[in-house]
């Protein structure tokens, strides 16, 4: 199976909870819901009564309000201490969080073009102040005081580790530079927070432009019911109804290239989607790539790197450049033959068939198939029917309940920010609320590609009190029609269960500070809680749970279940190799030591694939010019972790397989010792202490079938 076709955001947002200002408010401001306190249930957002224009003003009151909560701590008349400093600290920003969590998940997952036009004003603002806190000279100088002394402190693991993270960020975010380069710094880092809003708004702009229009019936030939339906459903709301509309968003990509008869129509549509933001037109994103990748390398410098990637992998598991490229290489090395085996066989079947062609990269998943279906008997239609959406989200829920006793209540009554959306109340085994998870499953013109975790308000202790987590999980699965519900693919079903990894490291965490809990830890260790998820999808006991055919209720026949677990490797040379592309790619653009605006994009990465031997017949996952995660999400010099955590998350799994898929006394040790962490200690510590054991890559060499 292809696996994990994901785009991830990690909103950081502070704690959200009600608050006044300290301003006389305007009749305007009173309107204001964020200038108010919500009285929702739980306090989550209340989206039926946040408009677009409430947003700046929001905004700017929360940047004030938290540079008077930073000057309060910057002039305090103390000593400075851990809790006057450090502690203060990791409260403020308390109003601009709750603000900035809800839009820049709107933006995300529901945007438009009036909350585009504000996202291009605001983050730049948000980056200078952003820089006015990492470079306050008097804020820095009571961390640094209280560092220094640090090992004469008597500092629990998770206030040493607190203390350790600001004074990285603090290091790391120009406080020890020199006048000249601290005022360079904040043009780099405004110029970038554009750049990166621009190179988001064209992707997803170059996207939703793209569409093929089908007139005639005929030229539908071997596509499934399901995507007939959706193009139907597609054109209808185009305006074109009587016609069929295919587009480049995956959930209408992939059926087409997998069963359309039309070659030329696969093509169109293959190269429409490579081609994203490099159409030489008003979203095109060369030269916001060459200019991002100018601008990191520059930055570095500061710091003593030779490049982005010795700058960010300094922070992370794998400390070096040299690290990620060992590994990615030595999968690579692996994995290629296998990519090429694969080719072979789909020109096989192309040639026994008559076909006079040669494969290309439009024609992988149309022949790909059809190997499937010759080696394993095996059609993602035949399986899709078992795969309905909310059947698989009571799969997850499921999973949950037998690991931890932790159950999911649809909540009717909080509001949404969209009618497809989903609210659950989560409680422990003993009624208790853990916290509030949001699901947002179907694609949608308004979204942004891939699939991801959030949080409307993360876990911390304020004030004596737990406060609870909202959390949300993003996807872009086939929307149902009026005649067909969604049905999920074998990848779809792997995505999900990803995401709700994602969702029970926010949701389980049980952390003091703001700063350390949920999903702030290591990029190459945020994975882990996700990827181990998807270990369950699959395995025949689980399946029995929740994988019913949507019809009749029927659980998934035995046979069906040993096809899909003999097919598990089916198609992982491509698999592997189109990820690994794209984590070479992304280290190839940050460990260049004097990265140019005037590159040739084009050029580079062409050379950087031909480099390592890419085959024509396999794109990079994602290509310079829509590789959201590097240019417009966290991920720069960072793609390759989700290779480094499925080392650690094989390994992970050996310890259920080897003590009973639902063993409660591992699942109670992988939530005490991961899950309820955050970045409250080391990773690979926490690892140790949840494995016994550093994890090695034969694990993850086995899973793939490349051994």
């Amino acid at each position: 199976m292809m696996k994990k076709l994901l785009f991830f955001v990690f909103v950081a947002g502070l704690a959200l909870s009600s608050c006044q200002t300290q301003k006389n408010e305007s009749n305007s401001d009173m309107e204001n819901p964020f200038f108010v306190e919500w009285n929702t249930p739980f306090g989550v957002p209340p989206f039926d009564k946040i408009k677009d224009e409430h947003f700046r003003t929001a905004i700017a009151e929360g940047i004030r309000l938290e540079k008077a909560e930073i000057d309060a701590i910057v002039n305090n008349p103390e000593a400075p201490t851990f809790e006057n400093t450090l502690e203060a600290l990791d409260k403020t920003g308390t109003f601009l969080g709750r603000v900035y969590s809800v839009f820049s998940n709107l933006s995300s997952a529901h945007t438009n073009d009036s909350i585009q036009a504000i996202e291009k004003d605001i983050e730049p603002q948000l980056s200078a102040h952003h820089d006015d806190i990492n470079l306050n000279e008097g804020l820095f100088k009571r961390v640094k005081a209280i560092y220094e002394q640090r090992e004469s402190l008597d500092l629990s693991a998770e206030q040493a580790r607190l203390l350790e993270k600001r004074y990285k960020t603090f290091v790391r975010g120009g406080a020890e530079l020199p006048a000249d380069k601290k005022a360079r710094m904040r043009e780099i880092n405004g110029e970038l927070a554009t750049l990166s809003v621009q190179f988001g708004e064209h992707v997803l702009k170059d996207n939703n432009a793209f569409k093929l229009v089908i007139e005639d019936e005929t030229e539908l030939e071997g596509l499934p019911a399901s995507a007939v339906s959706a193009a139907a459903a597609t054109a209808k709301e185009e305006g074109m109804e009587g016609k069929w509309v295919f587009t480049i968003s995956r959930p209408s990509l992939y059926p087409f290239l997998t069963y359309s008869t039309n070659r030329a129509y696969r093509e169109k549509l293959y190269k429409g989607y490579i081609m994203k933001g490099d159409n030489s037109n008003e979203f095109d994103n060369n030269k916001i790539v060459a200019r991002m990748a100018e601008l990191r390398s520059e930055r570095a410098k500061f710091f003593g790197y030779n490049n982005h990637a010795e700058y960010i992998l300094a922070e992370n598991m794998a400390k070096t450049p040299d690290n990620v490229y060992d590994i990615l290489t030595k999968v690579w090395d692996k994995a290629l033959p296998v990519a090429k085996q694969e080719v072979g066989d789909m020109q096989a079947i192309a040639n026994k068939e008559g076909n006079n062609i040669k494969i290309e990269g439009w024609d992988w998943w149309y022949y790909a198939e059809k190997v499937r279906q010759e080696k394993y008997a095996l059609s993602e239609e035949d399986v899709k029917p078992y795969f309905e959406v909310n059947n698989v989200q009571q799969g997850i829920f499921t999973l949950a309940n037998k690991l931890w006793g932790i159950t999911f209540a649809e909540r009717t009554d909080l509001p949404k920010y969209h009618k497809d959306g989903k609210v659950f109340e989560v409680k422990e085994a003993d009624g208790s609320t853990i916290g509030i998870f949001y699901t947002d499953y179907f694609a949608r013109p308004s979204k942004r590609g891939g699939a991801w975790m959030s949080s409307f308000r993360k876990q911390e202790v304020k004030d004596g009190e737990n406060v609870l987590p909202v959390i949300t999980n993003v996807c872009n699965f086939p929307a149902p029609t009026d005649d067909t519900p969604s049905l999920l693919s074998l990848d779809q079903v792997t995505t999900m269960f990803h995401e709700f990894g994602h969702g029970l490291h926010g949701l389980l965490s049980n952390c003091q500070f703001n700063t350390l809990s949920g999903t702030s830890v290591a990029r190459d260790f945020v994975e882990l809680p996700s990827q181990i998820m998807e270990n369950w999808a699959f395995e025949p006991e689980m399946l029995n749970l929740y994988a019913k055919h949507y019809k009749t209720g029927e659980v998934i026949p035995a046979e069906l279940v040993e096809k899909i677990n003999n097919a598990a490797h089916f198609n992982q040379g491509f698999a592997t190799i189109e990820f690994l592309a794209a984590g070479l790619l992304d280290m190839d653009y940050h460990t260049l030591n004097n990265a140019d605006a005037n590159m040739d994009v084009r050029a580079f990465e062409k050379a950087s694939m031909d480099k390592y031997g890419l085959i024509p017949e396999i794109a990079p996952r994602y290509r310079s010019t829509y590789f959201q995660h590097i240019f417009s999400g966290g991920y720069s010099s960072g793609y390759y972790a989700y290779l480094w955590a499925e080392v650690l998350d094989k390994d992970a799994f050996e310890a259920f397989k080897g003590k009973g898929l639902f063993d409660k006394a591992t699942a109670a040790s992988l939530r005490e010792n991961i899950l309820s962490k955050g970045g409250s200690d080391d990773p690979m510590k926490l690892y140790i202490q949840f494995r016994g054991q550093e994890p090695g890559i034969g694990p993850l060499l086995k899973g793939r079938g490349l051994l």
